[in-house]
């Protein structure tokens, strides 16, 4: 670690040992209180759970936390101009950067939208990238994008203003950069490629896993909180109807489903929760939709793996963070050291999200590696492997005792006139000990995170 982190850490302890302990309770009836809820469906049932949370807060550095947020506006600039490329140009798929195949395979690839350049060229609005922190190497290495419907943000919003009223120690004698920002940076970007017309936020409804953050952050940003039977298309315009029956137009939705959801009349013909029309609205450059549809290529872990290279030919620039040492069976190059070492590797599979097609070689019987093997060759496109990355456990309080559990950091990345990356983000941590998956759909808790200066 860093010298001033090792610092910063003693400050936030010796405050810590005069609070309290039973403020600890009172944070957490203050947090039920407001329904800091992830929804989760399991075995066809709806789930209504609050999630998971620790107070003890992850501390990063300025100066470290300075180095992330430029590897992360180098990424994400990189990310869009490859978007923008793919969609229309496609010079990175020409030039033999990409394989075409592995593009066009990809689960969130749509070729239907080639062609079609959406509000300024940005594609990548509101990102959510998810890092850990080597303990070998003491280096930030990025696991994956998350350019589609990234959620989280209104958990470290939430315990932020949670902590300032039961904890103000902290506040009044640490340098914690404050967060309140976030919003502002979604809302300026909504602006920035609104098309004329207000801004909302399209949500799927209550029963979604995430409709506590929707409802919060169209709050914060200003917009109007909508559910897709309040849009309706008029002449390639988007018009939210009001209480009184009144139809105003939308320039920009921040939308909070998937795109194979969002329009009845273009993807699944069965979707209640989509907006007929909004498609061809969006096409006509009528409305802005945040995320750009089809962004989901980039979420592909196979894609993952190109992403320095996308650095190199777009912006002619070494990386500034990597990714972890990841592995394509799809080259067979790859493939034969997968084989050889698949006992030590992580395998994922490319299309699944949320800690789901995980699987880690070192907990698996030599049957169920050979089995592992096999369906690897006969789709190598389908997974990618990478090294097992020894990352950081966080100190976190469960069960009234200190103790060590492996955490990840989600970093939020906004891009409008300019990129910003918020100065927070979602420390997520595994309630088991050993347990290398801390996604919340994976029964994984929050923290916050502060970026403190000495």
């Amino acid at each position: 670690m860093l010298e001033s982190s090792t610092e910063l850490h003693k400050k936030f302890w010796k405050i810590y040992e005069k609070q309290d302990r039973k403020k600890i309770d009172e944070f957490k009836m203050y947090m039920d209180k407001f329904a800091i809820n992830f929804n989760l469906y399991k075995d066809g049932n709806f789930i209504e759970q609050s999630l998971p949370f620790d107070i003890i807060p992850r501390i990063i550095s300025k100066q470290e936390f300075s180095k992330i947020e430029k590897g992360l506006q180098q990424r994400l600039k990189a990310l869009n101009l490859f978007l923008e490329d793919l969609y229309t140009d496609g010079k990175i798929v020409k030039e033999g950067i990409i394989p075409l195949e592995f593009v066009e395979r990809a689960n969130g690839y749509l070729k239907e939208f080639v062609g079609f350049s959406p509000s300024k060229k940005i594609r990548t609005h509101i990102n959510g990238i998810d890092l850990v922190k080597d303990s070998k190497n003491d280096q930030w290495v990025i696991l994956e994008d998350n350019l589609r419907v990234p959620s989280g943000s209104s958990y470290p919003l939430s315990i932020r203003d949670t902590y300032r009223k039961i904890y103000p120690d902290f506040f009044e004698n640490l340098k914690i950069d404050p967060i309140k920002n976030y919003p502002t940076y979604i809302e300026n970007a909504m602006n920035h490629v609104n098309t004329g017309g207000i801004n909302v936020l399209l949500t799927p409804g209550r029963f979604n896993s995430a409709y506590y953050e929707h409802s919060y952050l169209a709050e914060k940003i200003g917009a109007q909180l909508v559910r897709a039977n309040e849009l309706e298309v008029i002449n390639k315009k988007v018009y939210f109807k009001n209480y009184n029956g009144k139809k105003i137009q939308v320039g920009a939705i921040y939308k909070r489903l998937d795109d194979e959801f969002l329009d009845p009349k273009v993807f699944n013909p069965e979707s209640l929760i989509g907006v007929p029309g909004v498609i061809e609205s969006y096409l006509s450059g009528n409305v802005a939709l945040l995320n750009a549809i089809g962004n989901g290529v980039a979420d592909d872990k196979g894609i993952y793996y190109f992403v320095p290279k996308m650095i190199e030919y777009y912006l002619n620039e070494e990386p500034i963070l990597n990714n972890a040492p990841t592995y394509l069976p799809y080259f067979k190059k790859d493939m034969d050291y997968v084989m050889n070492n698949i006992e030590k590797l992580v395998i994922k599979d490319v299309a699944e999200a949320g800690g789901y097609g995980v699987l880690f070689g070192h907990s698996m019987t030599t049957t169920e590696l050979e089995k592992l093997k096999a369906t690897i060759k006969s789709s190598p496109r389908r997974f990618i492997a990478q090294e097992l990355i020894e990352f950081y456990d966080e100190k976190c309080y469960l069960n009234n005792e200190l103790v060590d559990r492996k955490a990840d950091f989600r970093a939020y990345v906004v891009m409008g006139e300019d990129i910003k990356v918020w100065n927070c983000g979602l420390t997520r941590y595994a309630l088991e000990e050993g347990n290398y998956l801390v996604n919340s759909s994976q029964g994984g808790g929050f923290k916050d995170t502060w970026v403190m200066e000495l």
